[in-house]
């Protein structure tokens, strides 16, 4: 199956980005190439760009903490394990206290290494990074895997609390949705939503030997997904067959 995600609000989809650039980072930095840790370096970089936004950390601050009191509600509940709900509360507590205690924005101690400025001043200039551009950074990446990989290591510890806030975040978002098998007549799935509830996030499972792209909108009030297949040159066209898909909308 292939899981397409789809965020509601801008917050949302900001956490999403974040969550796919540290995957490439931890893709990256086991590897020993230095081309490798070069692309992990530009990761870095837009990590820090993405996370610069203003009102990130609050934002990821604010939801563990509704999250932790949605799931405080439980206690009591028979049909609810008391140390389960114990484990999760404390990870929340464990990724609240880690980002709340960084200070300012995620990175933003980096911006006091002028090495590491002066490669992300150049690093988006097609080639702005060649040898004769920065011979330091040339040099760096003779170094042995091991150096490198300690370096990068040491910058990318700075963002670890941001990380494991967010994974724990959007960990508890997407539990919140319960998946449900829904029908597409003729490519084409509309679903309207009850009011006075927020969705943040919508899943979508289609089977991958169908091949089908989905085309997701949505807002407060009404879902969409329009099926889509590419043609033998990669164009999208109308997949007018009815389908069926697993779907799940997370609050």
């Amino acid at each position: 199956m292939v899981l397409y995600e789809y965020p509601f609000n801008e917050g949302i989809r900001t956490m999403l980005r974040l969550e796919h650039l540290f995957a490439r980072l931890h893709t990256l930095l086991p590897r020993d190439e230095a081309v490798d840790h070069h692309f992990a370096l530009v990761t870095l970089f837009e990590i820090m760009d993405v996370a610069s936004r203003a009102d990130l950390k609050s934002d990821v601050l604010k939801e563990l903490e509704r999250h932790k009191s949605q799931l405080q509600s439980y206690r009591g509940n028979p049909h609810v394990s008391e140390a389960a709900l114990d484990e999760i509360i404390g990870r929340i507590d464990r990724a609240h206290d880690g980002l709340n205690h960084l200070s300012g924005k995620a990175g933003h101690s980096l911006t006091a290494n002028e090495w590491l400025m002066s490669i992300r001043s150049r690093i988006s200039i097609p080639g702005g990074t060649c040898s004769f551009d920065l011979p330091a950074y040339f040099a760096w990446q003779q170094c042995p895997p091991e150096q490198r990989r300690a370096d990068l290591t040491l910058w990318v510890d700075t963002l670890v609390p941001l990380a494991e806030a967010l994974l724990m975040l959007l960990s508890l978002l997407r539990d919140s949705g319960v998946p449900h098998r829904v029908v597409a007549q003729a490519g084409q799935y509309q679903q309207s939503l009850p009011q006075g509830k927020t969705y943040q996030l919508m899943r979508v499972r289609l089977d991958e030997a169908m091949g089908l792209v989905p085309e997701i909108s949505g807002h407060r009030l009404m879902v969409s997904v329009r099926l889509m297949k590419p043609d033998a040159e990669g164009r999208l066209k109308p997949h007018a067959v009815d389908t069926a898909f697993d779907l799940a909308l997370c609050s």
